[in-house]
């Protein structure tokens, strides 16, 4: 009967101990999320190409055959539009929230004339753009957000050191910018 006693008890400590361990290091790990990361790049609305090694925000292109830039958004006020044109082999783009969910995402095999063009907005902004969309927003992807903070995740790919120059004009030219309106 005392080793049960004994082995329950130590059961619940071990638990109790390990419960608080985890509630003290929360604070240690809740700044390091990938929305937080991006968002240390630099100032909002740009897109920040990242390199093969770990940068000052923990963030890094993995794979040598594939450039990357990263842009962090707040469409709280404003939408923002997501732009990038080059001859590039391939791109892709994702879009996600906060909470790193992925909202949306596209290829140029799914784009206007391979063309990046991508207005990010809020379900009330969409709203009022649909009722009277701007003629220069004609050809552009219309992306609801549902939560006004994000983050972009732009693609080329560069399968040979020939295609480096034009991958990083790429995304060294692409847009993340607030949308006026016009």
């Amino acid at each position: 009967m005392f080793r049960i006693i004994s082995a329950v008890l130590t059961g619940i400590f071990g638990a109790a101990l390990l419960h608080l361990v985890i509630i003290l290091s929360l604070p240690h790990f809740s700044d390091r999320d990938a929305y937080t990361r991006v968002e240390d790049e630099g100032d909002e609305n740009h897109f920040y190409m990242l390199d093969d090694k770990d940068d000052d925000a923990g963030l890094s292109n993995g794979d040598p055959y594939i450039r990357t830039a990263v842009c962090a958004f707040d469409i709280g006020d404003q939408p923002i539009r997501l732009t990038a044109a080059g001859k590039v082999p391939f791109w892709s783009l994702s879009i996600y929230d906060r909470a790193s969910n992925e909202v949306f995402s596209m290829s140029d095999r799914t784009s206007v004339g391979g063309l990046l063009d991508v207005l990010v907005a809020s379900p009330i902004q969409l709203t009022t753009l649909r009722k009277a969309l701007p003629p220069s927003l004609s050809q552009s992807i219309l992306v609801e957000m549902p939560h006004p903070e994000g983050y972009a995740v732009l693609r080329t790919m560069a399968p040979q050191s020939s295609f480096d120059e034009a991958a990083r004009g790429f995304l060294a030219e692409a847009g993340c910018d607030v949308f006026d309106g016009s």
